[in-house]
């Protein structure tokens, strides 16, 4: 076509997995595949027990089934949020793919809260920044009520276009969001109860990267915005671990009780978007120090926002994340030495200080 001098529409029709009968006949499956499927490919698929899919899905479909409006939606990844066919089928008009276009999926659940549906965008963290625009200027700018649940974020070792470590500083700065960081199974359900109640915020909800469940329902009134948890009260050092980081934070409270005899104030933030600025408060009064964990980048991050908050008083405020880079297949473990991410090396700097 490279000599024709006049404009030339050209329509090319592929066929995934072409030449690979496995890849042709499941296109949905092999849309992502890691390196050994085609070894394992007549072995039994894996069992797996409850998980966030799971729960997510049951939910959309008993809020349908309740006569709720709700629309799921969903930008050409189903398979990520476990939207297999059935789950599809059983949903009909309540569910909607739009495509490779996460941009238009923000837009659309824009409008649709603005007439009364309740709109569920599931969306991975390392393409939710496609949407800034539509989630500051259509969604935020009119305080439209939709949701929006963000996968996966998180330090990883996925390849540099795949990274989910830039979606709390991308989100959680824009005026009018609602950011959520549950910690558990309980946390998660109530705060999709009261997104899906509420009509002020429009509310992201990140996903926890890992399954955890306490078996004690979730009282948390989450229309007082920005209270901060109190898990535990202790003395000197305070911990702030943030949704998947809580367990972190855990962590090294035990480490410092153990090994240095500290029994550190373990606080769940649950928001990203705002301060518990009377908790904070209170903790100057026993407290010399506070360490924010957060599982992505610090900068612009929640960590910052409490550093800030400290700034003019004598708190030490030590906070930890990822650095603002892009990495490429780099494993976790490596990144989490980098960024002085154990409790052995966290337990050092806080001794350093105090």
């Amino acid at each position: 076509m490279k000599d024709i001098d006049h404009p030339v529409v050209l329509h090319i029709h592929t066929q995934k997995g072409k030449g690979f009968t496995p890849a042709e006949e499941n296109k949905e499956p092999f849309h992502w595949i890691m390196p050994g499927t085609i070894t394992h490919l007549n072995e039994s698929p894996r069992q797996v027990g409850e998980d966030y899919n799971s729960i997510t899905k049951n939910y959309l479909l008993q809020r349908v089934s309740d006569g709720m409006p709700l629309v799921a939606i969903n930008a050409a990844t189903p398979g990520v949020f476990g939207f297999n066919k059935a789950f599809r089928e059983r949903m009909g008009a309540h569910y909607v793919d739009v495509g490779i276009a996460e941009e238009h999926a923000v837009a659309m659940a824009s409008g649709l809260a603005k007439r009364g549906a309740k709109p569920v965008f599931c969306v991975s963290s390392s393409f939710v920044q496609r949407t800034y625009d539509q989630l500051s200027q259509d969604l935020a700018l009119n305080s439209n009520p939709a949701t929006i649940l963000v996968y996966g974020g998180g330090i990883s070792g996925a390849d540099a276009t795949h990274l989910t470590t830039f979606d709390i500083p991308l989100i959680s700065n824009i005026p009018n969001m609602v950011y959520l960081a549950p910690t558990c199974k309980e946390e998660y359900v109530r705060m999709l109860d009261w997104s899906m109640q509420q009509s002020k915020y429009p509310v992201a909800i990140r996903v926890p990267m890992n399954f955890v469940s306490y078996g004690t329902k979730d009282e948390t009134d989450y229309s007082v915005l920005n209270r901060f948890k109190m898990v535990e009260k202790g003395s000197k050092v305070a911990l702030i671990g943030v949704g998947t980081f809580f367990e972190k934070a855990r962590d090294v409270k035990m480490f410092l009780k153990a090994q240095l005899n500290i029994d550190a104030t373990l606080i769940n933030p649950r928001f990203i978007t705002g301060l518990d600025i009377s908790l904070l408060n209170s903790l100057k009064t026993d407290h010399q120090v506070v360490v924010t964990l957060e599982d992505g980048e610090l900068d612009g991050g929640f960590g910052e926002k409490i550093a800030r908050f400290y700034g003019s008083s004598r708190m030490k405020v030590l906070n930890y994340g990822s650095f603002k880079e892009f990495t490429d297949k780099v494993p976790r473990d490596t990144l989490y030495a980098k960024y002085r991410l154990t409790p052995q090396l966290i337990a050092q700097d806080i001794q350093s200080v105090l």
